[in-house]
């Protein structure tokens, strides 16, 4: 595990960690290889930005790879939704080839519908499905922003694999197990809901909102929509959606071993995932950047550096603002991202033990 702290020439750094790592020797010449990232959606302002990716392609390229930027389309409607909006909203944020240095490709084609199927055999799926052209890449490197998430705990290098390299119908295998419930006595009926659902599985009975379990793919969109705060999360279901992003992590790399390498930018450390289309205040101090190759240890080094810090009063973080306490539980008290870890590792994603190198 390297890690660097966030000093002067951080940018230029990031090329000094690549190597480091040892990522240089996972990819081969020729490689056709994968920077998997997020664009960010649209009115996002703390998406990773693309002065980093650069020197990764930058990097990557200098090894002998052929290095492209890609990422899926969302399941929700948002300005990611099909490869062409999805572009457009990478290139407003930067990411166009003279400023990023690669190419972008979405890698589940122009609809979602471009993907295969990964033999898994694990206790929820038996198969996943993986994004075409990241399956068909040689090598990968998986570079993510840490943050919350209010279904997760936060996002990092695994749910960067797991939801992120899976098509809108792989993110539905995943969150099918985390269907909203409605609160009757919340609901005025106003239709938001029903408005935001991509699935049309909020109908409108009786001046109530009514969920179709057989419809319902569980995105979420119906909670962020809702002004009343009626649709809810059913939390004993979450641990079984966690576990089904995990084994789709596991399907992301399991054909691609010993050819993928993982950045943690744990910078900006905002509450929520970057496909909100706001951001908030980061809760921690900047830490710096991380990089592995494993999955499992970089998202378990990136947590505990985290709760190292002294939270930032005045933000979404409302409880453990102390050294040493989770800080993503104190904005999601609800939301257990260590799941994520220790179901990788019971997996065989990888290990939650590492060595922290600073450099």
């Amino acid at each position: 595990m390297m890690a660097k702290r966030p000093v002067e020439e951080e940018v230029v750094r990031v090329r000094r960690l690549f190597s480091t790592a040892g990522f240089d020797d996972l990819i081969h010449e020729g490689d056709l290889t994968a920077i998997k990232l997020h664009f960010g959606e649209r009115g996002n302002e703390t998406y990773l930005k693309p002065a980093f990716v650069r020197q990764v392609a930058d990097a990557v390229r200098e090894s002998g790879g052929r290095p492209f930027l890609t990422d899926t389309a969302t399941l929700y409607h948002g300005s990611r939704e099909n490869a062409v909006d999805h572009l457009l909203t990478a290139i407003d944020h930067g990411f166009d080839l003279s400023s990023a240095g690669a190419p972008l490709i979405i890698a589940d084609g122009l609809l979602g519908d471009n993907f295969v199927e990964v033999e898994v055999g694990k206790s929820h799926l038996k198969r996943v499905k993986i994004a075409g052209d990241i399956a068909a890449a040689d090598s990968m490197i998986v570079v993510s922003h840490l943050k919350g998430h209010g279904m997760a705990g936060f996002g990092g290098a695994i749910k960067n694999l797991g939801m992120g390299c899976a098509p809108p119908i792989g993110k539905a295998d995943q969150h099918r197990a985390s269907q909203p419930l409605v609160v009757e006595e919340r609901c005025t009926g106003c239709g938001n809901c029903s408005s935001a659902c991509p699935e049309s599985a909020v109908l409108l009975e009786g001046g109530t909102a009514l969920i179709d379990p057989e419809i319902c793919v569980g995105c979420g969109a119906c909670l962020v929509a809702c002004p009343e705060g009626a649709m809810v999360l059913d939390w004993e279901t979450i641990p079984i959606f966690l576990e089904r992003m995990v084994e789709y992590a596991f399907g992301a790399v399991s054909e691609k071993e010993g050819r993928f390498g993982f950045f943690n930018f744990v910078i900006d450390v905002t509450p929520d995932c970057d496909c909100l289309p706001w951001s908030g205040a980061p809760i921690v101090p900047d830490v710096g950047v991380l990089a592995s190759r494993d999955p499992v240890a970089i998202d378990a080094a990136s947590l505990d550096l985290v709760n190292g810090q002294e939270g930032i009063r005045g933000t979404a973080l409302k409880a453990h603002h102390r050294r040493g306490e989770d800080k993503f539980r104190g904005v999601w008290p609800e939301a257990d991202g260590r799941l994520q870890i220790k179901y990788g590792e019971e997996i065989g994603l990888g290990s939650s033990r590492y060595r922290l190198i600073e450099v």
